[in-house]
């Protein structure tokens, strides 16, 4: 780490394209201002720090949802199939037999028409 001693206006040279000014200087604290290309970020390391552990919780979160959802999904295709295999093991349901005729003599032949 480089460390220099600057005074109010000065400046300090990063690159050829970077240019770092001390813009104020109150009590403990300095204002600075940064030149530089489109191209390149600049963030206050706090800010970075913060946005990296906001998204690693994001990103916690939407694996445990996930890990939810999935659940989920295989918790309604197990009672899916529980229900259908019930009906699979019911037997078909059969033909109901033919009324039986009560004890006794047997009825009378009835004899063919005649055609014609």
């Amino acid at each position: 780490m480089l460390v220099l001693t600057r005074k109010k206006g000065e400046r300090v040279m990063i690159g050829d394209d970077i240019v770092v000014t001390v813009i104020d200087v109150r009590g403990d604290g300095i204002r600075i201002g940064f030149d530089a290309p489109r191209g390149v970020s600049i963030q206050r390391a706090e800010v970075v720090s913060a946005v990296q552990e906001a998204n690693t919780g994001a990103a916690a979160s939407s694996a445990q949802t996930a890990d939810l959802l999935v659940g989920l999904l295989n918790r309604a295709r197990k009672a899916e199939v529980e229900q259908a295999e019930p009906a699979a093991r019911t037997p078909a349901p059969q033909t109901p037999a033919a009324p039986r005729t009560p004890p006794g003599p047997a009825p009378k032949p009835t004899p063919p028409r005649p055609r014609g």
